[in-house]
């Protein structure tokens, strides 16, 4: 079905929702013009109504019959449309009271992303590959910061999902990251996540997820200081980074290859347990579409895997 969304925090007119008010010259009776994403073809539509209660109080009632009735101005829209709507919840926000009567027109559900459901989106979006090994490793920076009570101005800056897109589009045509630009990712994100971010820079891997399943035998030498707490790290970063799509469909072969060499090696360098994390990442339901790359289509993988399970279970 078609989905329409409409912001309603942003909205300052009933007419941009409901159309405007005209007289019909036959009856003599005021009417309302059909607005413009009102659907024609009496096709049902999805009607996505974001910021519910950030709204004007004028523009909440009009919504109260939208959503008890699926009518509005008199018109009815089509049959087994759906009308979803969203909320900010949070003392951080400027919310509008929304009235028990309204609310009750709804089935109410709480939306939760986790750290790592985000690692998943920002992998397939593309973000900055600093950014995210950053919040995979400090995830107490990704969401808002308790303020404390008495010195919130209401400019306080503090990182959230937002401004760790702005931070990655800011650095991402960059190699090299000054002072400068810290002060400039400390207006997005707040003094003591761009200090703590800056320091991430100077102790990140040198080696990134893409370099090592694109071309493991010139940078496997990286990993002969890594310990088991950073093999693990790195074990994160590559299912995400296959979770995102980040290669070409002529770069699978390679990277099913490089990926099986990187099993032989922690096998020869007795991490094990880095390769019971990936087995168990794998059965993660989230890394659905990695596991089927690597075990669908490379036994050599599979067969790995399962030789290192049937041991555990001798």
């Amino acid at each position: 079905m078609k989905v329409i969304a409409f912001f309603l925090g942003q909205m300052s007119d009933p007419g941009d929702l409901i159309g405007l008010m005209y007289q019909d010259q036959k009856t003599g009776h005021s009417e309302f013009l059909p607005p413009y994403w009102w659907p024609t073809d009496n096709k049902p539509i999805v009607l996505f109504l974001d910021e519910l209660n950030r709204a004007r109080p004028e523009i909440l009632q009009s919504v109260q019959d939208l959503t008890l009735n699926k009518t509005l101005a008199g018109k009815k829209l089509p049959k087994r449309s759906i009308v979803i709507s969203a909320v900010n919840e949070g003392e951080e926000y400027q919310l509008t009271d929304l009235d028990p009567a309204l609310v009750s027109r709804f089935n109410l559900y709480e939306f939760a992303p986790t750290v790592e459901d985000w690692l998943l989106w920002a992998n397939d979006k593309g973000i900055d590959e600093r950014v995210i090994a950053f919040i995979q490793k400090h995830h107490q920076f990704l969401d808002p910061e308790d303020i404390e009570e008495g010195l919130n101005t209401g400019l306080n800056k503090t990182p959230d999902r937002r401004a760790w897109e702005k931070v990655s589009n800011l650095i991402k045509p960059l190699k090299e990251i000054n002072d400068l630009h810290i002060k400039i990712i400390a207006g997005i994100v707040g003094i003591k996540a761009a200090m703590n971010f800056k320091k991430s820079l100077e102790t990140t891997f040198k080696v990134s997820p893409g370099q090592l399943l694109l071309s493991f035998d010139k940078y496997k030498d990286k990993l002969k200081s890594f310990k088991l707490q950073d093999f693990i790290f790195l074990n994160e970063q590559m299912m995400y980074w296959l979770n995102g799509d980040n290669y070409k469909a002529a770069q699978k072969k390679a990277i099913l290859t490089n990926f099986h060499k990187y099993l032989v090696h922690l096998k020869k360098v007795k991490k094990t347990e880095a390769i019971a994390h990936i087995a168990s990442m794998i059965e993660n339901a989230k890394f659905e579409k990695v596991a089927s790359l690597l075990l669908v289509e490379s036994m050599e993988i599979m067969k790995e895997l399962t030789e290192y399970i049937s041991n555990i279970q001798l």
